[in-house]
């Protein structure tokens, strides 16, 4: 079993966290553990919520909630992470008060096994962020921390004036985040892939999302959100690991997650590692199961160049004329060691 991506959902009180995660939660074909500091703050249609507080409990179409008690987070993570429950991530949604850097350093240095950091959502008000949040000299500290930055409620803003919002914020993140990730959103709808992995085909089950939530959306007439694009290569045979981390270490343009299964050959022996991107943060993990005879590599993000993305990812595999170098290596103990 890979580590949970544990994500971090942040944002100013009124900002649409919530809804946002509201939106996340109806995605089918995903099994979501859900962290929050305010039950009363999710506003999860009721005919979805079963069990007690401070206590998981299983939701129609496979989600968890879990209340925790003050301070009881790696509580939380280590019940939500039990292999029984087959989650495909957890979801923290913090306070309103919460303080992003603070929110990953304790994701990121949790004792708790089978876990690993999943990115930090800060959702911003696109009306109000720049009087509310963003208002001195100095952009504000939680820009460091965030791997994906939704600028909600476009709606509210001026059909002309949306992209120099998100061109606004863009300019006050990326001096001190480059790799943050920016995009617009209206009620909170992104795409779950730019989060977590998401099954295809229908559910089974009780009761389905698609049912019980999909439905509904459509007649209300808001299931349109930004959709993730997505590039998958495979190769036959070993990569050159500095080749590999060269392209995890700076994604192209557009992209915000990789995942992927590379071979790495050395002295004489063949093994495999499960590489895991979120914005500029690398998850390396050795690969169960029999040594693989190839790689893989999948690229998720939006508004990229997809043959072009295609072609780092290729470059990246190509299988090298000898075996891998000792820098190669090196860099993957090194990347195994932060992932602990």
């Amino acid at each position: 079993m890979q580590p949970i991506p544990v994500i971090a959902l942040t944002g100013y009180l009124g900002a649409g966290k919530t809804t946002l995660l509201n939106h996340v939660l109806r995605s089918p074909g995903a099994r979501i553990g859900v962290v929050i500091n305010d039950f009363g703050e999710l506003n999860v249609d009721a005919a979805l919520v079963t069990g007690q507080v401070d206590e998981p409990a299983s939701i129609a179409g496979g989600c968890i909630c879990c209340l925790p008690d003050d301070g009881g987070l790696d509580v939380a993570l280590a019940r939500l992470a039990d292999p029984k429950l087959r989650l495909d991530a957890i979801i923290i949604e913090a306070s309103g008060l919460a303080d992003p850097v603070a929110i990953s350093r304790i994701i990121r240095f949790s004792g708790v096994d089978r876990v690993r950091p999943g990115g930090v959502i800060d959702v911003l008000d696109a009306a109000r962020h720049f009087e509310t949040v963003d208002r001195d000299a100095a952009p504000p500290a939680r820009y460091r921390a965030a791997s994906l930055v939704v600028v909600n409620k476009l709606d509210q803003v001026a059909e002309a004036e949306r992209v120099a919002v998100l061109r606004r914020v863009e300019e006050r993140i990326h001096p001190s985040n480059p790799h943050a990730r920016v995009i617009g959103a209206v009620g909170g709808r992104i795409d779950p892939a730019l989060l977590y992995d998401v099954a295809g085909g229908d559910e089974t089950g009780q009761l389905t999302f698609r049912e019980l939530l999909y439905d509904s959306e459509a007649a209300d007439g808001t299931h349109d959100h930004t959709h993730a694009d997505s590039v998958t290569v495979v190769t036959d045979g070993c990569a050159d690991p500095d080749a590999v981390f060269d392209l995890l270490e700076e994604p192209p343009a557009g992209v915000y997650r990789m995942k992927g299964t590379v071979a790495v050959r050395y002295r004489s022996q063949t093994r495999g590692y499960v590489v895991n991107v979120v914005g500029s943060s690398v998850h390396v993990a050795a690969a169960s199961g029999a040594r693989p005879s190839g790689s893989s590599l999948v690229a998720i993000g939006m508004d990229f160049d997809a043959a072009a993305v295609r072609t780092r990812l290729r470059e990246a595999l190509a299988v090298p004329a000898g075996p891998a170098p000792a820098s190669g290596i090196r860099r993957i103990a090194r990347y195994r060691r932060l992932s602990i």
